[in-house]
């Protein structure tokens, strides 16, 4: 729709409120009936009222402060980008996974369902000026054109978290303990979640090692990232069918059942990428023994990640209860840059959605009483009409002074102001008083306990600062 005739279209049903408006849409779309009344928001988005802002406040702003003290800057990037990058990352399959839409100069661009590519183009556009190595973060809102369904919708926020510059897998337990460090900042703990750790480089390996063809690595890839999700018995099925040769697929689905590193040096034998691949993540869990998170972190080989882009470590953080999608997911991709024409840099992050996150932080009681705690610390009142200039002029000083205050715009009654400062869930209340003013004097009531107690307007104001 043409910006002129969707302004046209709201200027219509603003004007009709009440009516059934008969709306002919350009480009060939069948006339739709609408009732302004019954307009809801679209399937798979969420209206953020101040009660669910002050989670997504809760779930954001901890995300900012934890990647900044974990030695990660921020950036951001557009909100749609060209189809043709996404492509590029995801195959053409991709496409019918986006929200896509051709621009009037014929190009055909796609809001970002994530923002690694971009990273990725805005990293290859300075790979000369960037300095070594790179901790960047970031919290997009993104959008996938997806079925909704519990803790997945086609609207959502995540934070990224990504080291660009460094092959060492000490830059893998650094984003690991990152995620971490912020679950247990959001008061969550090992009863409640665990990481989940894994090698694409040993699952490659192994793979070759057993004879599957590289030609079909990345559908064995796609299956196994299916073990834990699906009924065994499904599970084998789509294997035989991926996997024709029974010897081979034997092989697999005795490897996939490793539950320990120590397992492992059974089945890799001779082949050198596997031993490379096992120590590696020896040392990985050593370096996240050392940061002390070895609690909620353990090995899993049926971690396996089905984007084609990862390379070495990977992992998954899942609530103990596994009922839901993954809390997050990352890993490895030393091709990324790569592939979008810039050159081989070692790379590793992940992706925390807030979807899913909020819903475990609901279920464990965590998000706690934060209307209550974003209230005002003041509420002035006052007890007749003609100080309500004195009572704008003490709120302005409040709030100059860095302190939450609100007041009543109507007036009326003290009892009526005393509640309304209940109702808005201020911890104490100033009353402003015309005797009480001339003796340059302040009522202040603690609304929890009921007690008040009278000090002097510039004795107070002093300690404000």
């Amino acid at each position: 729709m043409l910006f002129k005739e969707s302004v046209l279209v709201s200027i219509i049903l603003t004007a009709l409120e009440f009516v059934d408006v008969i709306v002919e849409l350009p480009y060939n779309h069948k006339s739709l009936r609408v009732n302004y009344m019954e307009i809801q928001s679209v399937k798979g988005t969420r209206d953020f009222y101040p009660e669910d802002m002050a989670k997504r406040n809760f779930i954001a702003d901890l995300w900012k402060q934890v990647s900044l003290r974990n030695g990660f800057a921020e950036y951001d990037g557009p909100i749609f980008e060209y189809l043709a990058m996404y492509q590029l990352k995801s195959g053409d399959e991709i496409s019918s996974q986006l929200f896509a839409f051709e621009d009037r100069g014929g190009r055909m661009l796609a809001i970002r369902p994530e923002i690694t590519p971009t990273l990725a183009r805005m990293i290859n556009q300075r790979i000369n000026t960037l300095p070594r190595p790179l901790k960047w973060f970031s919290v997009p809102r993104l959008c996938r054109a997806e079925r909704p369904q519990k803790g997945r919708l086609r609207e959502f926020f995540q934070w990224n978290i990504d080291i660009i510059g460094v092959d060492d897998c000490l830059a893998d337990a650094e984003v690991i303990f990152c995620a971490v460090d912020y679950l247990l900042q959001t008061g969550l703990t090992a009863d409640d979640v665990v990481v989940k750790i894994s090698s694409r480089k040993l699952i490659a390996a192994m793979l070759e090692y057993f004879g599957i063809e590289k030609e079909q690595l990345e559908k064995v890839y796609t299956v196994l990232d299916k073990k834990n999700k699906i009924p065994a018995e499904t599970f084998e099925k789509m294997l035989e069918e991926t996997i024709a040769d029974k010897a081979k697929r034997q092989k697999v689905i005795k490897f996939m059942a490793v539950e320990s590193l120590e397992q492992l040096e059974d089945f890799a034998g001779a082949d050198k990428n596997a031993k490379e691949a096992i120590e590696e993540l020896n040392r990985l869990f050593n370096y996240l023994y050392i940061m002390e998170v070895t609690e909620l972190c353990r090995f899993d080989i049926s971690i396996v990640r089905g984007l084609a882009y990862y390379t070495g470590i990977v992992f998954e953080i899942y609530d103990k209860s596994e009922q839901l999608r993954a809390i997050c997911g990352g890993g490895r991709y030393d091709n990324l840059l790569a592939d979008f024409g810039g050159p081989k840099i070692g790379a590793t992050g992940f992706g925390m959605g807030d979807c899913v996150l909020g819903i475990v932080l609901e279920e464990r009681g965590l998000f706690g009483n934060l209307m209550q705690e974003n209230s005002p610390e003041y509420f002035v009142a006052f007890a007749e009409d003609s100080l309500q200039n004195e009572a704008i002029k003490l709120i302005a000083r409040l709030r100059r002074a860095s302190v939450r205050a609100d007041f009543s715009y109507k007036g009326g009654t003290l009892s009526k102001q005393l509640k309304q400062a209940s109702d808005s869930g201020a911890a104490r209340c100033i009353i402003i008083g015309k005797e009480l003013t001339q003796a340059g004097e302040l009522i202040i009531k603690d609304m929890n306990k009921g007690t008040q107690q009278t000090v002097g307007l510039r004795e107070f104001l002093d300690r404000l600062g």
